[in-house]
C-alpha cells in the first residue's frame, strides 16, 4: 500500500465509488451526479491546491483503491479536516487505516500541523464503528471557526488527533 498523487487514470475507480450506493449512502455529498470529467477536473485541482491535499491510496502495484485528504488547511490555527472514501472492494482489506493512519503522520511530520479534526454523521455506522475500533477519541473541543461550515448539519459526531510533539 501506498500513498501517491492522484493521476488521471484514477478517474474511472474514483467514479466508481462515487456511483455505488453501499460506498455513498451516509456521506453528505452529491456523488451520483458527478462524472467522469468531474473527476478528471478534481485530480486536476488537486494538484495545484494549496488548501487541500488529495492523495491516492493505491496498491502495491499501483490500482486506485481510494481518496484520503486533508482540507481547509488553516496554517495559522495550524490544523486541517481529514476525509476518506475508499472504493467497496477496499474495504475491510487495510487501506482506509493505512490511509489515514499515514496522511496523519504526514499532517504533522510533513506539514507540522498541530492536529487533525474530522466530523462524521451519527447515521454514518461504518465509519463510526471504524473509528471508535482504531482508538480515536470523539471530543467537543473543536473550534467555533471550525463548526461554522457545519452549522447546518445534525447528529455530527467530532473527532480530533493531537501532535505528540
Amino acid at each position: 500500500m501506498k500513498l501517491r498523487k492522484l493521476e488521471l487514470k484514477d478517474a474511472p475507480l474514483m467514479l466508481e465509488w462515487m456511483h455505488d450506493e453501499s460506498v455513498i449512502c451516509d456521506m453528505r455529498g452529491d456523488f451520483k451526479e458527478k462524472t467522469l470529467d468531474d473527476c478528471i477536473a478534481f485530480i486536476g485541482n488537486a494538484q495545484k491546491d494549496k488548501e487541500n491535499i488529495h492523495l491516492a491510496i493505491a496498491t502495491d502495484t499501483d490500482e486506485y483503491m481510494g481518496t484520503v485528504s486533508l482540507k481547509n488547511i488553516d496554517r495559522e490555527e495550524q490544523c486541517a479536516e481529514f476525509a476518506i472514501t475508499v472504493r467497496k472492494c477496499a474495504m475491510g482489506k487495510g487501506y482506509s487505516w493505512y490511509g489515514m493512519d499515514e496522511i496523519i503522520r504526514q499532517a504533522f511530520e510533513k506539514y507540522g500541523l498541530a492536529y487533525v479534526y474530522w466530523c462524521v454523521s451519527t447515521r454514518n455506522e461504518r465509519a463510526v464503528k471504524f473509528y471508535d475500533k482504531h482508538n480515536f477519541h470523539r471530543t467537543s473541543n473543536i473550534s467555533a471557526k471550525i463548526q461554522t461550515q457545519y452549522k447546518d448539519m445534525n447528529g455530527l459526531l467530532w473527532y480530533k488527533v493531537q501532535n505528540a510533539k
